[in-house]
């Protein structure tokens, strides 16, 4: 099975939170490994290598080798946790990867020929709606990423889920439930609302006799501030 990452672990005794605090402290990321038909497993992983390999947007996609020991696995990532105010993982979630097996995998969506797009030619904007899309698929057929190709978009028009090209042998699990969501759209550029200086005079002399004359019976602001302030 082919792989593009390997990452070194360690199995792990302690759990819970003490646990998961002491490993932190000496620069390790608690993990858990489960699926394959087997029991979940409590790993140890490189702090400083993990990082350097989440910068690298292939790393969500592929199939890495995890290597705990002499004995190699083939997994995925599945969930990354990560300190809600410092540049830190507190935890990763792996799965175990059988070759003849079908696997559900997150990939990121690449967007191309956005500049020659008859919508953007017309002066419209792009707006990405998602910018990754669930696959199943076999371990040998994952690609690393889904082109979206938007040099037929003219304005006004998106791009859903079904238009977009997979590889052979990989499908679109949202698809088969019916849910055929847009991906990508091109649409006019949103003017701001300036009001010219006659809409804004007209604007005022409407708005003038309003302030100027309040309804009869009614008290000045003020009275009310001090009411509320009373209060």
């Amino acid at each position: 099975m082919k792989t593009s990452f390997e990452l070194a672990a360690e199995f792990r005794d302690g759990q819970g939170k003490g646990a998961s605090r002491r490993l932190r402290r000496v620069n390790k990321v608690p993990a858990i490994l489960y699926g394959g038909h087997r029991e979940p497993r409590a790993l140890a992983l490189d702090h400083t290598r993990l990082m350097l390999m989440l910068d690298n947007e292939r790393f969500y996609s592929t199939i890495i080798n995890l290597r705990v020991g002499d004995v190699s696995q083939a997994a995925v990532l599945k969930d990354v946790q990560r300190h809600p105010a410092k540049n830190a993982v507190l935890h990763v979630d792996l799965q175990r990867v059988l070759e003849n097996e079908k696997i559900r995998i997150t990939i990121p969506l690449h967007f191309k020929n956005e500049a020659v797009a008859p919508g953007v030619k017309k002066g419209g904007v792009v707006s990405h709606l998602r910018n990754d899309v669930e696959v199943s698929c076999l371990p040998k057929d994952l690609p690393e990423f889904v082109d979206v190709d938007l040099s037929g978009v003219d304005m006004n028009q998106m791009v859903y889920l079904a238009d977009l090209e997979m590889p052979e042998g990989v499908e679109i699990p949202e698809l088969t439930h019916g849910r055929n969501s847009p991906v990508v759209s091109i649409h006019h550029a949103r003017a701001e609302e300036v009001e010219t200086p006659a809409a804004e005079a007209a604007a005022g002399a409407v708005a003038a006799p309003a302030a100027a004359a309040p309804a009869a019976g009614a008290k000045p602001a003020a009275d009310a501030k001090a009411k509320d302030a009373k209060k």
